[in-house]
């Protein structure tokens, strides 16, 4: 293990104390919020600095980059759509450093590249994102981003002549957006930047080849309390309103393309979840959780000065809805049963007609219908494959290979079991334990875990080059599914949101104990990631049992819970972890929060933390602060590294060169405190 070549960079204290609900709570590092002060600036510079010192002098770390970059540098696909018989899709080639989006006639065709980032000039931090293609085929909408910026320039692509229109939607958030049936309109919210000329409360009509300044506005929601999505039909389009308040209630319009009539209310002030799809003549289907706490498709039919009415076509089972689309006639829902995906066949009127024949040894996902209602689009990958994208006909029940992604990795060489263990309120977890035979057989190996535990998403087996590379080394990868997901349903999801959020922790926990208890491995060779929701969650358990881990990576994540609602648009999460506001759930987010439950003169493992300027989801405000905090109070010899970046945010658009080095970093960190051998 290299030596660190100096101390921590000091971090000024400038306590800053409020009280809340009676409770003094003092925030030291409050002046790191100010991301574009000097002082703050020079803070970050410094950490750089120091976090450099340490990974650059890791031994073999020429090693460990050289597969890295074999791992990461292969051709990938992804974001299939097919309209009539075209697919279109973003495509990377091996050393290219962003993927183009392209087309492809026919499924046995050649790809065409659209769209290539690389000959615009503006640099290799530069993504572009198919969004929407015309019903004629003829017009793509796409979006160009900087680095990993959550806002986004909106561009069309005349397809036919490979040209870009003039009618471009400048630099902010594209809310809600539909082609025009005949395709020589579009409707739109957006949210520009510049709040004088912001858009992001009404729907527009934009004709191609006019200015926007004569666009015609067709809907108005209100306040800047709401917010306006379009959800397009092939002859209607749908207003949904969506309030976000002490409770999110939606409603929802409906209106028929260039009629003179206003759009008709459907559903007022709902307190419920409500997903709705439009087919032919105003026909509408909607997944919702009304009286459905794990999901039902129904058919709405509006009465007229009464609620409407809504029949059931798919009811609400005891395994919950993950997925739906309606091609040619039929519905396709994909659920969760034990940890495996089903994809059942059902009419419009509910009768089930068969499944999508499917792989059972991984993760499979819906991800798109044709237009011609003869194709579905699914995607399957497993913890040792890479993703592969088929095409099923249901005509024949012919599945079909699209594409798959050929990393150089041997799947044969590593297995996968799953166990399960008692959490601390006796609660069984299943978890899932991969690695080479003889790592799962007997003995204490090094071992990373992770979860994710919150909005009811799911874990399930997915190919990581991250987890790939340590197997490799000898690692074994254990991944929890702890509740706060869905894999069992809304229960599950419900048993660790808001004030039991510590559930998910507790689980978590509980994973690692079982993990040392029953001889699989040893706190010091025990190793935790997570990013986002899950950065929060390997940051609580860090805080909480220091004792049990030796290194920590927390990419992009949430750590003070008691101000992360007041930053950029995180309010929106209230209703999953609530807010400081509330004194219920002050109790509880003080209870946890990572940067408040950070204690001085403690042995903490060796920590990095990752962020950058650009991430508008989990502020990099949080990255800054724990950091300076965890090195203010950390007495063991462990490291604790800030990795920050200026185009990191949270969409994962960095370029191929850059991912490289920063997977090299983090694989570095793990090997060189795991003691493994490159």
């Amino acid at each position: 293990m290299p030596a660190l070549m100096e101390p921590p960079p000091y971090s000024p204290v400038d306590p800053v104390t409020e009280v809340l609900h009676g409770v003094p709570v003092t925030d030291p590092y409050r002046w790191l919020e100010d991301q574009e002060s000097p002082r703050t600036r020079e803070w970050i510079a410094t950490q750089t600095r120091y976090a450099r010192s340490y990974l650059d002098s890791i031994p073999g770390r020429g090693r460990i980059r050289e597969r890295i970059r074999e791992l990461l540098d292969v051709e990938t696909y992804d974001l299939l759509q097919k309209v009539g018989n075209r697919y279109f899709f973003r495509k990377r080639l091996p050393r290219q450093e962003q993927p183009s989006i392209c087309m492809r006639e026919g499924i046995d065709g050649s790809d065409q590249i659209l769209v290539d980032p690389s000959l615009r000039g503006t640099g290799s931090h530069t993504a572009v994102k198919p969004l929407r293609i015309s019903s004629d085929g003829r017009l793509l909408l796409y979006e160009v981003k900087q680095g990993g910026e959550r806002v986004g320039t909106f561009e069309l692509l005349d397809i036919e002549r490979l040209d870009t229109l003039p009618d471009v939607l400048p630099r902010g958030y594209l809310r809600g957006f539909a082609f025009a049936p005949d395709s020589k309109a579009f409707y739109y919210v957006h949210e520009t930047l510049e709040p004088t000329e912001s858009r992001a409360h009404a729907a527009y009509k934009h004709v191609l080849g006019t200015a926007f300044a004569d666009d015609k506005e067709v809907f108005a929601a209100g306040d800047d309390k709401l917010q306006l999505h379009i959800v397009p039909g092939p002859d209607h389009i749908g207003f949904l309103v969506v309030r976000i308040d002490d409770e999110l209630t939606t409603n929802f319009y409906l209106w028929q393309f260039e009629s003179a009539d206003k759009p008709e209310l459907v559903i007022r002030d709902a307190h419920y979840k409500f997903g709705p799809l439009l087919l032919t003549g105003g026909r509408v289907l909607a997944v919702t959780d009304h009286e459905a706490p794990n999901l039902r498709i129904v058919e709405i039919r509006p009465r007229k000065g009464l609620e409407p009415e809504f029949r059931d076509v798919i009811p609400c089972r005891e395994t919950r809805i993950q997925n739906w689309m309606v091609n040619g006639g039929k519905i396709f829902v994909s659920y969760l049963r034990d940890l495996r995906t089903e994809i059942r066949i059902f009419d419009l009127a509910g009768k089930q007609l068969g499944q999508v024949p499917l792989d059972q040894h991984g993760t499979v996902r819906l991800i798109g219908v044709s237009d011609t209602g003869d194709e579905v689009l699914v995607e399957q990958e497993s913890f040792t494959r890479p993703v592969r994208i088929y095409s099923y006909r249901p005509r024949g029940s012919e599945m079909r290979l699209f594409v798959e992604r050929k990393a150089p990795f041997d799947p044969d060489g590593f297995h996968h079991i799953q166990v399960r263990f008692p959490s601390r309120d006796g609660t069984q977890i299943p978890m899932f334990l991969v690695g080479r035979p003889e790592a799962l057989e007997s003995g204490a190996h090094p071992t990373i875990m992770t979860s994710y535990g919150g909005y009811g998403i799911p874990v399930t087996p997915q190919f990581s080059v991250f987890v790939a590379f340590l197997i490799e080394q000898g690692c074994t990868f254990a991944l929890p599914n702890i509740r706060g997901g869905s894999e069992f349903g809304d229960g599950w999801h419900q048993a660790a949101k808001r004030h039991r959020r510590q559930v998910a922790f507790d689980d978590f926990v509980a994973a690692a104990e079982w993990l040392i208890n029953n001889g699989r491995t040893a706190p010091h060779k025990l190793a935790i990631f997570g990013g986002s929701n899950s950065g929060l969650l390997v940051g609580a358990a860090m805080t909480q049992r220091p004792d049990l881990f030796r290194a920590v990576v927390c990419l992009v994540p949430m750590l003070d819970m008691l101000r992360y609602h007041l930053f950029d648009n995180a309010h929106v999460w209230k209703d999953e972890f609530g807010t400081a506001e509330d004194p219920a759930d002050f109790t509880a987010l003080l209870g946890y929060s990572p940067y408040h439950n950070v204690r001085d003169n403690t042995e903490y493992p060796a920590a990095m933390i990752i962020s950058g300027d650009a991430d508008q989801n989990c502020n990099p405000l949080h990255a800054r602060k724990m950091a300076a905090r965890l090195q203010a109070a950390n007495v063991s010899n462990h490291p604790i590294l800030l990795d920050y970046s200026h185009y990191r945010g949270h969409s994962p658009v960095l370029p191929l060169s850059e991912r490289v080095e920063a997977l090299t970093d983090r694989m570095a960190f793990l090997c060189d405190q795991l003691h493994l051998t490159v």
